[in-house]
C-alpha cells in the first residue's frame, strides 16, 4: 500500500494543525457556525441528529493492521467503542466530542491517516474492487490509478469548491463490476484496445440521490498517459456550467442530461484538446513509481488444492457453507481472499466495536500479511490467507462473529446509519435491517434463495444505495410516520440498472412480510438456477406487485 514521504506527512501534519487552530477560535466564538462550516466540511466534520459525525478517509479502502488498531483506539478514546464502514470505503465516527477532533486528527495522522476531502464540494475518496491485486479476473491492479487520482486531487485548487462533492470509481474486471462504478460521477473501466494497450473507458453522471442516473459512455478508450487530463477537462466542463442555485440539482448527472451526454462528451474533448499533452500528462515513470507501492507479499510456492484445506471441506458442511460464500478464488496457487463479515444479525450492517477492530488487525497480521481491504459491501476483507490457513482463521471468525456465511445474499444488506443517527433521514434503517435478518435466519433457505443484493436507505439521499439493491428499501415521511417505499430491480454491478418502485409505502412491522411475498414470488417462477435479478427482468414487476398488494 502506499506510504508516505517526508511532504506527505507535513502537509497533513499541517492540516491538523490548522483546524485545531480553527476549532479553538470556533469554541471560543471568535467564528461563527457559518464560517465554520466550510472548514469542518473540509475536515470531514458532519453535525448529526444527536452529535457531530467524522468521517475517515480509508483511500480505496486499503488499510494495515496497525491503521487498523489506531481506528479501534480512536473509537475507544474519543467515541462510544465502535466505527461504521461506509459503502465509501471509509470509516464513520458518530459520537466525536467536538473539542476532541483536532485530537482525533493528530492521532491519525500519526499513522498516515487522515479525514481530508471526506466531505464537502470536493473530491471525495476514490474507491475500487476489495480484491484488487489479487483477483483472477482483473486485467491489472487498479490501485495505483486510485492512488494516482487521490494525488491529484487532494488540494487541488482548481476543484475545491465543485457545484457539488463529486465520487470516482475504478473497475478492473471485464465481467462484474464490484465498485458499482456506473452510479458515480466519473466511472474508470481499466480495458485492453485491439493493439492490446490498456487503458480507460469512461463514464460520466452517474448517481443515486433524489436522481438516480446510470452514467453514460464518453469515450471508448483512454490511454494511461491521459487519465488525468481527461479527468480535468470532466471536472473543467462541470466547473464551468454546472449549477450552483440549487444543490439538489448540482450534480454532473444533471449536467449531462441537461446538456445530453453527446453535447457533453464534444464540451469535454474540446477542452482536452487543450490540455491534452500539458502537465497533467502522466508519464511511465510515475506510473512505475505508483505501480512499486503495490508490490506482491512474500508469497510461498504452494499447490493449487490444500489437502488439510479440502479434508475440513469435505468434513465440516458448516465450514464448506463459509468458504462458498466468503471465500474468494485467488490469482496465486494455494491462497484465497476471505471476506469477514460485518453483518452479523442484531449489529447494524457495517459497524465494528473497538475489540473488534483490535481483533480483525490481529488476524490479518497472523494470516494476511498485516493488510486488511474494506468492501463497498460494508464487510472487511483479508486478501492474501493461505488456503491451510482457512480453516484456523474461520474457527477464530466463529468466536469473534465475522463468519456469517452469508456473502451476497439477502442479508448481507448494504444499508445506512439512517434516523437513529442521521438529521436527513426520513425513517430509521438499522431496525429494518434487523427485522429481515431474523425472518430470512435459515442458512438452508437463505443459500436455495442464492445471490440478491437488498439495500436500504433512510431517505432520498441514497447512501444506503437503495436505487441499485436488486431488492430497495427507502424510508419515506408520512405525515410525521415512518413508511417504507420498496424497489425491485436493481443493480450495481456491469448490467447496472435501476429499481422500479413496487407500489405505496409499508409501515415498519410490515417489511419482513413485504420482502417474504417478493421472494416467494421469485422461488416460484425462476428457472433452474436462475438469479433474482434475472427472473425479474425476465417476467417483470406486475407478479410481484399482484402477490404483495393482493388483499390489501
Amino acid at each position: 500500500m502506499y506510504v508516505y514521504n517526508d511532504c506527505d506527512q507535513q502537509i497533513v501534519n499541517d492540516r491538523v494543525a490548522q483546524f485545531r487552530d480553527q476549532m479553538q477560535r470556533y469554541l471560543a466564538g471568535k467564528i461563527s457556525s457559518d464560517e465554520f462550516l466550510p472548514l469542518r466540511l473540509q475536515n470531514g466534520l458532519y453535525i448529526q441528529r444527536h452529535a457531530p459525525m467524522l468521517r475517515i478517509a480509508i483511500p480505496y479502502g486499503m488499510l494495515s493492521a496497525k491503521q487498523m488498531r489506531m481506528l479501534a483506539h480512536v473509537a475507544r478514546t474519543y467515541d462510544k467503542g465502535y466505527g461504521h464502514f461506509s459503502t465509501r470505503q471509509n470509516m464513520q465516527l458518530h459520537w466525536p466530542k467536538l473539542e476532541q477532533v483536532p485530537d482525533i486528527l493528530a492521532d491519525l495522522a500519526s499513522v498516515q491517516m487522515h479525514s481530508i476531502q471526506t466531505s464537502g464540494n470536493c473530491i471525495r475518496n476514490t474507491t475500487t474492487d476489495q480484491f484488487a491485486g489479487v483477483a483472477k479476473d482483473e486485467i491489472e491492479d487498479p490501485r495505483p490509478y486510485c492512488e494516482l487520482i487521490r494525488q491529484w486531487s487532494t488540494f487541488h485548487p482548481e476543484f475545491a469548491y465543485l457545484p457539488r462533492k463529486f465520487k470516482i470509481a475504478v473497475n478492473a474486471v471485464r465481467s462484474a463490476d464490484r465498485a458499482a462504478t456506473m452510479v458515480h460521477d466519473i466511472g474508470l473501466h481499466l480495458v485492453t484496445n485491439a493493439t492490446g494497450e490498456n487503458g480507460f473507458k469512461v463514464f460520466v453522471g452517474g448517481g443515486l440521490g433524489r436522481t438516480p442516473v446510470i452514467g453514460s459512455l464518453v469515450r471508448e478508450f483512454l490511454p494511461k498517459e491521459h487519465l488525468l487530463s481527461y479527468l480535468e477537462a470532466i471536472l473543467r466542463v462541470y466547473n464551468r456550467y454546472g449549477r450552483r442555485d440549487n444543490k439538489h440539482k448540482a450534480r454532473i448527472k444533471i449536467l449531462v442530461r441537461a446538456l445530453t451526454p453527446e453535447k457533453f462528451t464534444e464540451m469535454v474533448e474540446q477542452e482536452w484538446q487543450q490540455i491534452k499533452d500539458g502537465p497533467s500528462t502522466v508519464t511511465t515513470a510515475e506510473i512505475e513509481r505508483l505501480k512499486s507501492f503495490f508490490t506482491e507479499p512474500d508469497y510461498e510456492t504452494l499447490p493449487e488444492i490444500d489437502t488439510s484445506f479440502e479434508a475440513h471441506r469435505t468434513q465440516e458442511k458448516v465450514f464448506a457453507n463459509w468458504v462458498s460464500r466468503n471465500v474468494y478464488p485467488h490469482k496465486k496457487p494455494g491462497y484465497a481472499a476471505v471476506t469477514l463479515s460485518l453483518k452479523k444479525t442484531g449489529i447494524a450492517p457495517g459497524d465494528a466495536t473497538h475489540e473488534q477492530m483490535d481483533i480483525m488487525a490481529d488476524l490479518a497480521e497472523r494470516y494476511s500479511f498485516g493488510e486488511l481491504r474494506v468492501s463497498h459491501e460494508q464487510n472487511i476483507v483479508l486478501a492474501d490467507v493461505k488456503q491451510s490457513d482457512l480453516y484456523p482463521l474461520w474457527q477464530d471468525a466463529k468466536r469473534y462473529g465475522f463468519a456469517t456465511p452469508t456473502l451476497g445474499l439477502l442479508t448481507d444488506m448494504i444499508c445506512c446509519p439512517g434516523g437513529d443517527f442521521c438529521a436527513l433521514a426520513n425513517a430509521k434503517s438499522i431496525p429494518i435491517a434487523q427485522q429481515i435478518q431474523e425472518r430470512f435466519n435459515d442458512l438452508d433457505y437463505l443459500y436455495d434463495i442464492g445471490d440478491l443484493d437488498l439495500n436500504i436507505s433512510g431517505c432520498m439521499n441514497a447512501c444506503g444505495h437503495h436505487h441499485v439493491g436488486n431488492i430497495g428499501i427507502l424510508g419515506v415521511d408520512k405525515k410525521g410516520a415512518e413508511f417504507y417505499q420498496v424497489s425491485l430491480g436493481g443493480s450495481s454491478g456491469i448490467d447496472a440498472s435501476l429499481g422500479n418502485i413496487l407500489g405505496p409505502s409499508f409501515s415498519e412491522d410490515a417489511i419482513a412480510d413485504v420482502i417474504e411475498k417478493i421472494v416467494d414470488v421469485y422461488v416460484a417462477n425462476r428457472i433452474e438456477e436462475e438469479r433474482f435479478i434475472d427472473t425479474y427482468r425476465r417476467i417483470g414487476i406486475d407478479p410481484f406487485k399482484q402477490q404483495v398488494y393482493r388483499n390489501a
